[in-house]
């Protein structure tokens, strides 16, 4: 039987229609019709990009519509996020203290595009660095020509793909740092995804890191 191929097109458009359902238009101050002109740019480079790639898997993704949050606030976002099949809404992890978000930048090996949106490609929730250490799992993702995710990446991965966040099968985010110890990491609590952080020296069992190629498209 031939495998059907992987219409990036049609993901394209899923995300995006994902993405206007989950009310982000309106969170970014615009109507639907003006946020979906804002990234349709991104279309054609998104279908490009996927060339040769594999259709999506609980694990691993061809590419993703990430917004950041020069459009629409972490929080806001995470809090739209669900575990696959339910219904609680994602939340931000305690012990981060007031205003400690916007202290979290891209690591400068990233070259994050500047602006609202950009696309990331061939993104994969790293099970295989499970119960080693960030800093560990840094070493691992960078010898094979990748580089781990931010935290507006996590978001778009957890938003646009609920399943890529299960049990036993959660991630750090070692893309963004603010200049301590600390990794932000996404991970179930309660029944819903949440927006923590663990050290960059300490391993945990349940918690891979998260990664992609280092390739990301701007709107220009």
């Amino acid at each position: 039987m031939t495998e059907t191929p992987f219409d990036a097109e049609a993901e394209f458009d899923r995300q995006l229609d994902r993405l206007v359902q989950l009310g982000y238009p309106s969170l970014a101050g615009l109507t639907e019709t003006a946020f979906r002109d804002l990234v349709a740019p991104l279309r054609a480079q998104a279908v490009e990009g996927a060339h040769s790639l594999p259709a999506p898997t609980d694990a691993r993704v061809p590419f993703l519509l990430v917004i950041t949050r020069d459009l629409v606030p972490v929080e806001a976002r995470l809090g739209l996020t669900t575990l696959a099949g339910k219904r609680k809404p994602g939340f931000l992890d305690r012990h981060y203290a007031e205003d400690d978000l916007p202290r979290f930048d891209p690591i400068k090996e990233l070259e994050v595009p500047a602006g609202p949106a950009y696309l990331l490609f061939d993104i994969d929730r790293g099970e295989e660095f499970r119960n080693l250490a960030p800093a560990a799992a840094m070493e691992g993702i960078t010898a094979q020509g990748r580089l781990p995710l931010t935290i507006d990446e996590g978001l778009a991965f957890i938003t646009l793909h609920p399943v890529a966040l299960a049990s036993n099968r959660c991630f750090s985010l070692v893309g963004s740092r603010c200049g301590d110890k600390r990794v932000p990491a996404l991970w179930i609590s309660q029944g819903a995804p949440k927006l923590g952080w663990c050290w960059y020296g300490n391993p945990h069992t349940w918690l891979g890191s998260a990664s992609a190629r280092p390739e990301r498209i701007g709107l220009g």
